[in-house]
């Protein structure tokens, strides 16, 4: 991927890594589209950023992702690098019957959402230049939280999905993982503040340094992440799944 002279769309990008990556891209010289539910939320992103832009969008509406995709590409032909970032955690507990409205709104959007805006755009990437799909996954998709079982499960269905979507692109569509760990943001309360989670802006330098590299892997990793992404293949899992239980709890 090319470190400058790309339009990247950013769903999610209202707040926390989104917000983050979309300023960097935009800092090195990128045009930037920022994709989410709340407008205001969007506009702070932008403001004081000449090439960022604001683009209302629920990504868990099927209707609105085609609509959307259609009006991005007429407002910004250019565009050819898409960043399905927007997720939802929500803390459930799954040894008894329940009301599953958090857990199918999760799967909506956490795994329907990039599938849909990568079905809406991916004939038109094919046609750009540099054309990339960056999905956004979690270090949670290789060792489950089970307090956020949903959660882990839609984030390791995104990493399957998105090993499949860059064999099938190979040579037209590059497609990247990020797989962030434990970072200081607000997608569950209080988590932008938890000091055993990395804060945001080394987390965004890490990955940013790999992207600025213009090679970055097909799996974007920071050291943290790492405990958990090769817990399996090191033969570490069950101490994994301690680790975690011991972070959920604190």
């Amino acid at each position: 991927m090319r470190v400058s002279g790309n339009t990247i769309l950013v769903t999610g990008g209202g707040s926390g890594i989104g917000r983050e990556l979309a300023r960097r891209w935009h800092d090195l010289g990128n045009t930037v589209i920022v994709a989410g539910r709340n407008a205001g939320t969007l506009a702070e992103t932008a403001a004081g950023y000449e090439n960022i832009h604001v683009m209302t969008l629920d990504a868990a509406d099927p209707g609105q992702v085609a609509r959307f995709a259609a009006e991005v590409i007429v407002a910004h032909p250019s565009l050819n690098v898409l960043v399905n970032n927007a997720g939802i955690m929500r803390f459930e507990d799954i040894s008894a019957e329940r009301d599953l409205h958090d857990a199918e709104e999760t799967v909506t959007t956490n795994l329907l959402g990039p599938i849909r805006m990568s079905n809406a755009l991916v004939d038109h990437l094919k046609q750009q230049q540099g054309a990339g799909i960056i999905n956004v996954s979690s270090g949670l998709g290789f060792v489950p939280m089970p307090k956020t079982a949903t959660y882990s499960a839609t984030k390791a269905a995104l990493h399957s999905y998105t090993i499949s979507l860059r064999e099938k692109l190979a040579g037209q569509v590059e497609v990247i993982e990020i797989i962030p760990p434990a970072v200081q943001t607000e997608l569950t309360p209080g988590q932008s503040v938890r000091e055993n989670y990395l804060p945001l802006d080394i987390f965004i330098d890490q990955v940013m340094e790999q992207f600025e590299s213009g090679n970055p892997p097909s799996e974007v990793c920071v050291p943290n992440v790492l405990f958990l992404r090769n817990a399996e293949i090191e033969g570490r899992f069950e101490e994994a799944i301690g680790a975690i239980r011991q972070l959920s709890e604190a």
